[in-house]
């Protein structure tokens, strides 16, 4: 019945596209604005014509437009309807004069005929010619083209190469264009200077950084120049895939007629470079033209800035004959208490430059815009950015500069000669924003790059960075542990490793019993500290001399980054600590090892990052990541950089990303792959046990591998074994030997954040639980959709306002621990970093010796919360004192009689809930905006907090005993960490 069912709806496709042009001419009536499900533009006796749909039209009507007035004759045809696709439409859109056609998908379909809007085309022009239902005599010369894949530029000069191939004797198909194919030579040639714009178009590029405001500033000037002139406006937005302090790139274009151009700018007359650092990284001067004007905030005056400037940029000034013009936007905003958003004073200078309004009017419109934009946060935000707009003016300068280049100094490459290669051809072109310009054979057919590529980007974002003054350090090591980015760090060592070191590098005694003469450092790495100061909020440590001065503090950049660019150096040569040497699962233990997980593009300050750094310490290179997909798998995983890196001996964790909804599921099929493969290779070495050698047989097969060093020398076993079975001609030993390493103890870990485990992807999670395997499940509790802008989720709590909860969310949250603790044999641990580090690490330690599921929910502060992120540390052990964010263990090991599994690691509660969630936006934003609705549910979320306290208390004395637990002797790898109390 099935076939005849199908066949059964053909009349209402038959009938759709006509139903959708009446639409479309309906539309038209009300509004004037006429549309088809086929359009045509260009020469009414076109001899060539491009095929296309979507937002690359724009740039295919303006090349066009262009070479029609040369004199060509060419045209475009619009795709508006694509399914059903309309046959007839077609081919009355197109000109009786149509020799050659050229259609272009913004897809690869790889193994296809052709792409699918060119198979639709040419399907449709054969079956129309065959009927005699077109104006042309015979069938036109069809060929297929791709553009602008993953968002790649796509301009008018490349449309004008494209009805160039057209005009050869045999135009090649199936091309592609915008890119060097020097693999299937696929690609065609144009000319890139080839320019349609018009000069009455004022065009403005801004260069900001994630988190200054640029882009909501250039939205909100787009916006007023809409609004407030006659001009029409077109704003467009470039994002790298990091998160806050990303670089970012905004378009603007404001002109006479209504703007068309799909392309990003590349001659304009206006350049604004919001961060100075970004002068040695990229070609900000690049897309100005001849006179334009450039806007440069700078932390030196006019009279100094020049001498600061690279070669480079200095020449590009000379050469083009900009107007130069400076500002100390950080300060001016500082001074206005609005600390690094700058966004309200680029923006009025912007606005003062380009006269496209009343300086007057444009401040009112402005002003006007940040009441808009920033009114729900109170009036005290309101008067701050008003204080930074009516300064800023007086803190603009033009710079007059000499006519020759004078600087010493020169723009460094993206990264130095001694990286390695693939690094130096790939990633560093990317780097500099010249990915577009790489060939295809420059990239990995199988799509791997290589891991450990974050060190090499050197961002240099912060204003402040992290000085440790060694005097009055007392060796926690919390600084280093809380760190986002693996940019402060501490190193144990032994007094020759000194040898040669600067006389700029601090150091001092190591206090351990267990490591009696060592020398210990903190060390910053200058360009790739975030400039977060969550490293100084966990400092213990306050001067006697000076209560303001402690261990850590954070002092402007400028004025240290030499020197401590040299002190890293020297910092790095040092021998990282051998593994067995320490208890990883202790802070100092933990933060005497090297990170694996180093300078994410995370925001500052992210409350998630600190975990999976000290993940990759404690658990090292045998550490498998199955990551679900968020902003865990954006700042870990996406080009051009990673940050899970590798040792000095090259090994480091194994990390791949999955969808939102099944990397549950992902990392259980890891812990399944891994298994087997050890499984094979266990019985392999029995079934070679004689030609390997009994002893060693019989070692890697007891091998005791419950610490680091076990795990040690059961790789050094691996390591023989693999010598000896390459002599060996037994036709097993090439199976055991590529199975060998499974030997070695693995720990799978399936991380992600509270959007994937509490909502999208709770049934595979739940489903892994149930499994009983040897997974360990890591959520970084954000209680948002955090990548995604901050929607809510079930992980959000009572009151907090969110995307999709704008008047406060009115359930409590999901508590997804006690639901994984029903199953009794899974361990699950809450935890909060720096509320109680030594917890934290402890469940760490035991989640990951435990062999079976276990899950552990963390903390992490998000700058979606709307609090001071540098505090975030810190407002942890609040969420703690409340009891919003209670801490316990539940551990099945302690299933059985007698003892009892539940513990709570927190005291009762001391603090109330509203006097902590005042102090987050998404809290005190319903307080403004709802005062009444605020303290109602304020009320019940504190409800929730007495409820559920008193809830956990009850089941601290539960005794559980499961049926299926192991011995307690039995059947548990044994954990060496220090009892709770011990760091405290």
């Amino acid at each position: 019945m099935f076939f005849q069912a199908r066949e059964a709806v053909n009349p209402f496709y038959l009938a759709l596209p006509d139903l959708v042009q009446d639409a479309m001419d309906r539309f038209a009536e009300r509004t004037g604005r006429g549309y088809g499900l086929f359009e045509y533009h260009g020469h009414p006796e076109a001899d060539r014509v491009v095929i296309l749909m979507g937002s690359g039209v724009g740039a295919a009507k303006e090349a066009a437009e262009a070479l029609n007035r040369k004199g060509e004759k060419v045209g475009v045809v619009q795709v508006r309807l694509f399914r059903p696709f309309s046959g007839a439409g077609l081919a009355a859109a197109l000109p009786a004069s149509v020799r050659r056609i050229a259609v272009l998908d913004r897809t690869k379909e790889p193994g296809a005929a052709g792409e699918p809007l060119y198979q639709d085309v040419v399907t449709a022009l054969v079956e129309e010619t065959a009927a005699g239902r077109t104006a042309f005599a015979e069938m036109p010369l069809v060929v297929g083209g791709r553009y602008g894949l993953a968002s790649k530029e796509f301009t008018p000069a490349m449309v004008a190469g494209v009805f160039a191939e057209l005009a050869r004797d045999v135009p090649k198909n199936h091309f592609t264009v915008g890119i060097v194919d020097d693999v299937t030579r696929t690609s065609i040639s144009y000319d890139p200077d080839l320019d349609t714009e018009s000069d009455d178009v004022t065009r403005a590029v801004f260069y900001g950084l994630g988190s200054d405001g640029t882009v909501g500033a250039n939205k909100n000037s787009a916006k007023i120049i809409g609004r407030h002139t006659s001009f029409y406006s077109q704003g467009y937005f470039v994002y790298d895939s990091k998160k806050a302090g990303a670089r970012t790139v905004s378009h603007l274009r404001f002109g006479p007629r209504p703007i068309e151009s799909t392309y990003l700018i590349r001659r304009a007359n206006f350049v604004a470079c919001h961060q100075f650092g970004f002068l040695e990284k990229i070609d900000v001067l690049e897309v100005a033209e001849p006179g334009a004007t450039f806007l440069l905030n700078s932390p030196y005056g006019p009279e100094e800035v020049w001498d600061r400037l690279p070669a480079e940029v200095q020449a590009e000034i000379v050469a083009k004959q900009l107007r130069f013009y400076v500002v100390d936007a950080y300060r001016v905003a500082r001074e206005a208490g609005l600390g690094g958003r700058i966004n309200t004073v680029m923006q009025t200078c912007f606005f003062a430059l380009t006269r496209l309004m009343p300086t007057d009017e444009a401040i009112a419109a402005i002003k006007d815009g940040i009441r808009a934009s920033y009114g729900k946060f109170g009036e005290p935000v309101l008067e701050r950015n008003f204080r930074a707009v009516d300064a800023a003016l007086d803190a603009l300068a033009e710079v007059d500069y000499p006519r020759r280049v004078t600087s010493g100094s020169h723009r460094p490459p993206p990264v130095p000669d001694h990286a390695p290669d693939f690094v130096k051809r790939v990633t560093g072109m990317m780097m500099a924003d010249r990915g577009d310009l790489l060939p295809v054979s420059a990239l990995p057919v199988d799509g791997t790059f290589p891991t450990g590529t974050a060190k090499w980007e050197k961002r240099s974002i912060a204003l402040e960075i992290p000085i440790w003054d060694p005097d009055i350090c007392i060796d926690c090591a919390r600084c280093a542990l809380v760190c986002p980015h693996a940019a402060i760090r501490m190193k144990v060592y032994q007094p020759a490793a000194l040898d040669g070191a600067p006389a700029s590098f601090k150091w001092k005694e190591y206090r351990s019993k267990d490591l009696d003469g060592y020398l210990m450092t903190i060390q910053t790495a200058p360009d790739d500290c975030t400039g977060c100061g969550v490293c100084v909020d966990v400092c213990p440590v306050k001067s006697k001399e000076d209560v303001s001065h402690k261990a850590i503090d954070m002092e402007p950049k400028l004025a240290h980054l030499e020197v401590e660019r040299t002190n890293w150096d020297f910092f790095l040569s040092i021998p990282p600590f051998d593994r067995t040497g320490v208890d990883p699962a202790t802070v100092k233990g933990s933060q005497t090892l090297e990170p694996l997980f180093e300078f994410s593009g995370a925001c500052a300050g992210c409350g998630e990052t600190p975990y999976l750094k000290l993940l990759s310490q404690m658990f090292g290179d045998r550490t498998i990541v199955a990551n679900a997909t968020g902003c865990s798998s954006i700042y870990g995983g996406n080009l051009p950089t990673t940050p899970w890196t590798v040792g000095p001996d090259g090994r480091g964790p194994a990390w791949s990303n999955s969808l939102f909804e099944d990397n549950a599921e992902f990392g259980l099929g890891m812990r399944l792959a891994i298994d087997r493969q050890r499984d094979l290779a266990r019985a392999l070495v029995t079934e070679l046990r004689e030609e390997i050698g009994s002893e060693l047989a019989d070692e890697l097969l007891q091998a005791d591998q419950s610490d680091e060093a076990g795990i040690a020398e059961q790789r050094r076993r691996v390591d023989e074994l693999k010598r000896r079975l390459a002599t060996m001609d037994h036709p097993r030993a090439a199976d055991l030997a590529e199975v060998a390493d499974l030997l070695v103890r693995r720990s799978v870990w399936i991380v992600g954040g509270d959007g994937w485990a509490y909502d999208i992807g709770y049934g595979g999670l739940d489903h892994v639980l149930a499994s009983g395997k040897d997974v360990n499940i890591l959520v970084m509790d954000t209680e948002v959709y955090s990548n995604t802008g901050g929607q809510a989720s079930k992980a959000t709590p009572r009151a907090a306002v969110a995307k999709f909860a704008t008047a406060g969310k009115h359930g409590r949250k999901k508590d997804l621990g006690m639901l994984a603790a029903e199953y009794g044999n899974v361990y699950v641990a809450q935890i909060a970093l720096a509320a109680n580090p030594v917890q934290a690490l402890k469940a760490f330690a035991e989640a990951e010796a435990w062999p079976g599921p276990s899950l552990i929910i963390a903390y992490s502060q998000c700058i979606a919360h709307g609090i001071d992120m540098s505090t975030g540390m810190s407002h942890q052990k609040e969420a703690v004192d409340s009891g919003y964010w209670p801490l316990y263990r539940y551990d099945p090991r302690k299933a059985h009689p007698g003892d009892r599994p539940f513990h709570l690691d927190a005291r009762a509660p001391k603090l109330k809930f509203k006097d902590f969630a005042l102090k987050e936006a998404r809290f005190a934003m319903l307080q403004r905006t709802n005062p009444a609705e605020a303290d109602r549910l304020f009320e019940l979320a504190q409800a929730d907090i007495d409820e559920r306290w008193h809830y956990y208390e009850q089941i601290t004395n539960v005794e559980r005993i499961l049926p299926d637990m192991p011995d307690p002797e039995e059947g548990t790898r044994p954990i060496v960490t220090a009892e709770l109390e011990g760091e405290e």
